[in-house]
């Protein structure tokens, strides 16, 4: 049952753990903030300017210390924000609360939340008709497609923050039923490059270890797909010392891997082998059963990407016959047949958030920037957009880096006009 407390402003809906923890979670928020140096220079002008006064927004996003920064930002610019979990397990849920009682911000998250629960905070969410979404994953669009059409009238565009939910929304535009507008903050540079690799790179591992308290150096770390997170991830585990394998389905991306010095192989080899494995290809059931019976003794198996599905956990239910929670997080499954223990973290949903924190809040800086301009972007232009999934326009993404780089107090070279010129022609040759 969603509650709601009194504000100056009116009245707050919320559904957050216990409200009691809103002190706690301030200070996590503000610790965030410190290293957010690019959200905080776009806050001080969308305080001035008001680019999003007025306009109702609906952001189905992991409840995270960086989210606040976000959703406190998109408020600071005039938007009406109502915030839900993007995933069950990924909510802090002292941040929630501190979002309802110090920012006056309509939260609906709660870590550990069963499905039913998940969906009605959605409902939650876009009971306000929400002319913007923000999405990780693209349920908030999907629900409202699929359940709320009536509430399709309203929605100028969108943004979505995953490569899972791109995926989902490029189909829906291919079969001509996307509505409006969405912009992939996914895709730019400044999000997958940094945010994917060197977010997820570090986070994943971090959840990992904080899950097991196990030794990465000397194991072998089964890496499932070598995109920009996989790219992260193995590029980390080998930073700790693992044996680093490589699975994939795609030639160039494989070869990638073996160049850039992993070992690559099918699943069905990588399952004898592995100590610990992380599925990142945003497809399902990529670990299946012929591959968790497979597995060696005390085999540590998860997924950072954004659906559990990636893992066939039906699968290996069937093939144990006893399972037990060893420690928080940590679920061993004994295989009937050789008697194997194989270990599933964080139910496996995005294990650098069910068992640790996600991405530090300066990588996150770049990515909630994408978000807050991309909104600002959508008010402004979506009378010309079609309804179709657009890249994050190349100014926004190099200003974005700019701006990073500013804050990090880092200047760098810029041309001449001697050198623009000459990049400019085709009559200068050798």
């Amino acid at each position: 049952m969603s509650m709601s407390i009194s504000e100056k402003e009116g009245v707050v809906d919320y559904d957050v753990k216990d409200i009691k923890l809103a002190d706690q979670g301030q200070l996590k928020v503000e610790w965030a903030e410190a290293t957010m140096p690019v959200l905080r220079l776009i806050r001080k002008r969308f305080k001035r300017e008001q680019p999003l006064k007025g306009v109702r927004v609906t952001a189905c996003l992991h409840v995270t210390t960086e989210t606040a920064n976000l959703a406190i930002t998109l408020k600071a610019g005039g938007a009406d924000v109502r915030l839900c979990a993007s995933n069950p397990l990924s909510t802090q849920d002292d941040v929630a609360a501190a979002l309802v009682q110090h920012e006056g911000i309509p939260t609906f998250a709660i870590k550990g939340e069963d499905n039913a629960t998940y969906y009605r905070h959605i409902e939650s969410a876009i009971a306000h008709r929400p002319h913007v979404t923000m999405d990780d994953g693209a349920d908030v669009v999907s629900h409202l497609h699929s359940k709320r059409k009536e509430l399709l009238k309203n929605v100028i565009g969108g943004t979505e923050e995953t490569t899972t939910g791109v995926i989902r929304l490029r189909s829906m535009a291919e079969k001509k039923v996307l509505k409006f507008p969405v912009i992939s903050v996914n895709d730019a540079d400044t999000k997958h490059m940094f945010d994917n690799r060197y977010g997820t790179g570090q986070s994943t591992m971090d959840g990992i270890v904080r899950a097991t308290n196990r030794l990465i150096c000397g194991s072998v770390v089964v890496v499932v797909g070598y995109g920009w997170c996989g790219r992260g991830i193995a590029m980390r585990a080998k930073g700790m010392g693992a044996d680093v394998v490589v699975t994939e389905i795609d030639p160039l991306k494989g070869l990638e891997a073996l160049m850039d010095g992993f070992r690559v192989m099918p699943m069905e080899q990588a399952a004898l082998i592995g100590d610990f494995f992380v599925t990142v290809t945003g497809n399902i059931h990529v670990i299946r059963g012929e591959h968790f019976a497979a597995m060696k003794d005390g085999a540590i198996v998860c997924n950072s990407g954004h659906f559990n599905v990636e893992l066939d956990i039906p699968a290996l239910e069937e093939l144990a016959n006893k399972r037990r929670v060893v420690r928080t997080g940590v679920e061993q499954f004994t295989l009937k047949k050789t008697g194997h223990r194989v270990s599933l973290l964080g139910e496996g949903r995005l294990v650098n958030l069910a068992t640790a924190e996600g991405h530090p809040s300066s990588v996150m800086d770049m990515s909630f920037a994408n978000q807050a301009l991309g909104a600002e972007y959508l008010v402004k232009n979506y009378k010309i957009l079609e309804k179709k999934v657009y890249p994050v326009p190349a100014v926004i993404d190099k200003e974005i880096a700019r701006l990073k780089l500013a804050g990090m107090g880092v200047t760098i070279d810029t041309l001449t006009k001697e050198q623009k010129k000459y990049l400019a022609s085709w009559e200068m040759g050798t």
